[in-house]
Formats: C-alpha cells, structure tokens, sequence
C-alpha cells in the first residue's frame, strides 16, 4: 500500500481550489436543480447542509478540547437563494480561515478512534468540499473528476477512517482480501473484510495463506475509486473482477 503523505497545507490548497469552484457549481444549478449524486436533494438541501455543516466545524475544532461538541443541526428558516448563496460563500472563507491557524496537533474533538487533534478536520474538509464541489456540478450538468492526488488521499481516509469507525453503508458478514489500484496516482490499497472487521494492509503483510475467502480487485483512477466508495458513482464506473459484494461492502456510509 502506497500512503500519500499529506500535509495542512496540501488540504488547505484543496480547499482554496474546490471552494470558489463549488460556489460558481451551486449558483449556475440553481437552488431548485436536483443533485443526481445525492438523491432526493436539490441544489439548495445541498447549500444548507454545507454551510450548517462549515459552521459547525469553525465553531467546534478551534475550541482546544477533546469532549464532543453540541450537535450541528439546529433548525432554521431557509434563507432566499442570494442570502444562502453569500450564507455559503461567507462559511467557506471562515472555515478556511479558521483551519489555517490552527496547528494539526491542536486538541480537538474527532468521531474516529484515532488521534484527537486539528488535522483531522483539514484532512475531513478537504474531502468534504471536494466531492460535494462534484455533486454541484453534476447538478449543473458538468462534472470534472477530483484531483488524483487529493482523490487518493481521499480512498485512503475511507479505507483508514470512515470504514474501522463503523460507517459501512450496510453492515455486511463477507470475509475476504480486496485490492483497489489508482491508474493515474500510482496508488494501490490492500483491504481485508472479516465481517465487521475492516483492516487497511501494507503490502507486504499480505500472504496467500492468510485467506481462504473469495477476493476482488477494482482498477480506475484515484477520482473514480473515490466517487464509487462514496457511493456517487455506480460500482460499474471502475474495472471489476472477483466477487463485486467485497466491492460493495467498502462504501462509505
């Protein structure tokens, strides 16, 4: 297994670039335009969910603890489009400003079982706005992959991150070793299912007589390995072969 050693500074690039990008995506949609990525959202669920969500994150990572902060979603009436439309623009620039002064080791509150510090929520944001920036322009009917550096970064977050906390999209009893490779990133993963059990391998751990269990690999670039495991792509966007549940079995809920 390849690992991109990433940086603040290589998420918080990614987010000063998918930023204005996915504002433009959202105001050429339209609050009414449905996201085809997200179904039943229009442009503006979309909207709202991403500036509660910024929001929530400027307020809660810069506290310098570690106990779980309040829950985000707090009702409120839904602006008009050119009010939510600088609501968005005005949290994007704020997070981005409050993830930049903070240093990666900072304490701060994270719902995996790893470290409890700051760069986690440059690494979450960058994911988040990146591929949210593709739903808004799948809206707009003109989506453009997720970079291949900053997408193989993020299959490595699903696969060390969202898939060992528990956010598999359906809970699943399939055991066996799946091989994912990047065409464009020169990037490949090595992930052993046993039922609930996820497990990101490095290369050289992996022996043939350590599984028994059916195996299956997908090929295609970083940016559509990524959408698939996000469930934005169907599972036929990549080359399969083997046992396409094991597939199946890594999306991100």
């Amino acid at each position: 297994m390849n690992r991109l050693h990433a940086t603040k500074d290589f998420w918080l690039a990614a987010l000063r670039a998918d930023a204005p990008v996915l504002r433009d995506a959202v105001e050429e949609a339209g609050p009414g335009a449905a996201v085809p990525s997200c179904p039943g959202w229009t442009v503006a669920d979309l909207v709202e969910h991403l500036t509660s969500l910024l929001h929530w994150v400027r307020e809660s990572a810069a506290r310098g603890v570690v106990t779980r902060p309040d829950d985000r979603v707090v009702p409120q009436p839904r602006p008009d489009w050119p009010d939510a439309l600088e609501a968005l623009r005005r949290e994007l620039t704020g997070t981005i400003e409050t993830l930049d002064a903070l240093d990666p080791e900072f304490p701060a509150w994270t719902w995996p079982a790893q470290a409890k510090k700051a760069g986690f929520w440059h690494r979450r944001m960058a994911h988040e706005i990146s591929v949210h920036r593709w739903d808004a322009e799948s809206a707009a009917g003109r989506a453009t992959p997720i970079e291949a550096k900053l997408a193989a970064d993020g299959v490595t977050e699903i696969l060390d991150t969202w898939l060992p906390a528990g956010r598999r999209h359906e809970p699943t009893e399939l055991q066996g070793v799946v091989h994912l490779t990047a065409t464009d990133a020169s990037y490949e993963w090595f992930v052993r299912l046993r039922g609930a059990g996820v497990a990101l391998l490095d290369t050289g751990t992996i022996l043939d007589t350590d599984d028994h269990h059916a195996r299956a690999a997908a090929t295609g670039t970083a940016s559509e390995l990524q959408l698939v495991l996000m469930g934005r792509r169907p599972i036929e966007a990549v080359s399969l072969t083997g046992d396409r549940r094991l597939i199946s079995a890594l999306h991100a809920a």
